[in-house]
């Protein structure tokens, strides 16, 4: 347990607000958009701002590591205790493109607080959530009368996790030794909404691939062909058709191989939630729900792998007829991976199964992208339950739990440094990440820095 006093902290956090939101304003009006060549130059502006700010936090290690792209921060603070565990927090400092002309109601690179809410590019993902720990550890310190944190304190803010983080496990293998950890935070994250806060538990993991079939040469009349050679459009729908069986499981042999199944008590934490379903559907623009047999909906999205048909295409597709057999087709396919599955294993048991379902006469090409492996930290875990103490003290009320359906570079720290990965995050669905008017609500960003100030002493108790 932290020795912390709550209140303390409050108090030290409210001290401290009007001149943590304007530095937050300041980093936020820096446009680091990593995806746009023309914003390079600010995306290492955005680092150098980060690690000046970091070192005036009291970090005495600030580094900028580069990439073979864009710039990431790295800082360390070591704790005077030297027993005490190291903990890696990670978040990253570019942001999605934006423009006033696509929707926003101000220049989302001039921040405005409105309503108890700060809008700009990047005050949810990331930057507000990365820039909390700032404030957290100083509370931390201010309130305990350290000076030093209660565990040895690393920071890692890569500046390419909107552009898919194209280099991040690289520098992750590249610096190994230095981002070492008994645990890792990540505050790229959310919570369920405003009023139900939540710990994210796991994240999915990801492989793609693209196979595109081929049969005649070029495309050819279907009156003087059809019916006596193999078509590839036809096979591709075919090996669609193939892709789940009645009870709606992908029905790859193999693909279920090692998965880690849901337990009685996470299903129980998942139906605590205040999950409308109706709800839900409006904001999938969707009309029913759909998916493998005997799980709920949540089930489905956050602890199930899934195989889903991102595209599909071949043959004549303009106004009109066109009566031939194509000379081509293809299909894109992503799989959602869980805990347990191995994404080499999974390609491996999609390509056999792929060729198996196509015709003589039908060549192929199945080519598939960096996967990215799924985590997930037991409910039990000494770190998990220190960051649900955490959030309880800042919120003063149950925290509930959560997984992510999707993916991201979480699990290459997981992979690459063989650490628990802990998911911290206050952004809520309605910050608006990647859309018009993206915001962030500050009663829960000051909650975040609260939840920090109190972590770094539950994390010291909890891991030795």
């Amino acid at each position: 347990m932290s020795d912390t006093p709550d209140s303390a902290v409050r108090t030290y956090t409210e001290q401290h607000r009007t001149a943590f939101l304007d530095d937050l304003a300041e980093w936020l009006r820096i446009p680091s958009v990593s995806a746009q060549p023309e914003h390079d130059g600010d995306v290492r502006r955005s680092a150098e701002w980060l690690s000046a700010k970091l070192k005036e936090t009291g970090f005495p290690v600030t580094e900028i590591w580069e990439t073979a792209g864009a710039p990431a921060v790295f800082a360390e603070w070591p704790s005077d205790d030297p027993d005490a565990p190291t903990v890696l927090v990670y978040g990253h400092h570019d942001v999605q493109p934006a423009a006033r002309e696509d929707g926003w109601d101000t220049d989302p690179f001039e921040p405005v607080i409105r309503d108890g809410r700060m809008y700009g590019r990047g005050a949810a993902d990331d930057k507000g959530q990365v820039f909390f720990h700032t404030l957290g550890v100083r509370a931390h310190l201010a309130t305990t009368g350290r000076t030093t944190p209660a565990v040895h304190l690393k920071l890692l803010v890569e500046g390419e996790e909107e552009s898919g983080s194209p280099h991040f496990r690289t520098l992750v293998e590249q610096q190994a030794a230095r981002l070492a950890a008994d645990a890792v935070i990540v505050s790229d994250t959310g919570m369920w909404d405003e009023t139900t806060p939540t710990v994210c538990t796991g994240m999915r993991g990801l492989a793609e691939c693209e196979i595109e079939l081929y049969g005649p040469e070029q495309d050819i009349h279907s009156g003087s062909f059809g019916g006596a050679v193999p078509n590839p459009a036809t096979a591709v729908a075919r090996l669609v058709a193939a892709l789940h069986d009645a009870d709606g499981r992908v029905a790859i042999p193999g693909f279920y191989d090692g998965v880690t199944e849901l337990t009685d008590t996470e299903r129980a934490l998942f139906a605590e939630l205040p999950f409308d379903e109706d709800t839900w559907l409006r904001t999938a623009k969707s009309q029913a729900t759909t998916g493998e047999a005997g799980y709920s909906t949540l089930e489905r999205i956050w602890a199930r792998p899934t195989a889903e048909v991102n595209g599909i295409g071949g043959g004549y597709q303009g106004a009109g007829s066109k009566t031939i057999i194509p000379s081509s087709a293809l299909v894109k396919i992503s799989f959602r991976l869980v805990a347990g599955q191995d994404p080499d294993h999974v390609q491996q048991a999609v390509r056999v199964w792929a060729e198996a379902q196509f015709l003589a006469g039908i060549r192929h090409r199945i080519t598939f992208a960096p996967a990215t492996r799924p985590c997930l930290t037991p409910l039990d875990h000494p770190a998990l339950q220190a960051v649900a103490r955490a959030m309880g003290r800042a919120f003063g009320q149950k925290i509930l739990f959560t997984r992510e359906g999707g993916s991201g570079p979480a699990a290459d720290l997981q992979d690459v440094l063989g650490a628990p990965v802990l998911f911290l995050g206050i952004s809520v669905p309605s910050d608006g990440w990647h859309a018009p008017n993206e915001k962030v609500e500050l009663d829960l960003l000051l909650k975040g820095v609260e939840t920090t100030a109190h972590l770094w002493g539950e994390l010291s108790a909890a891991l030795r």
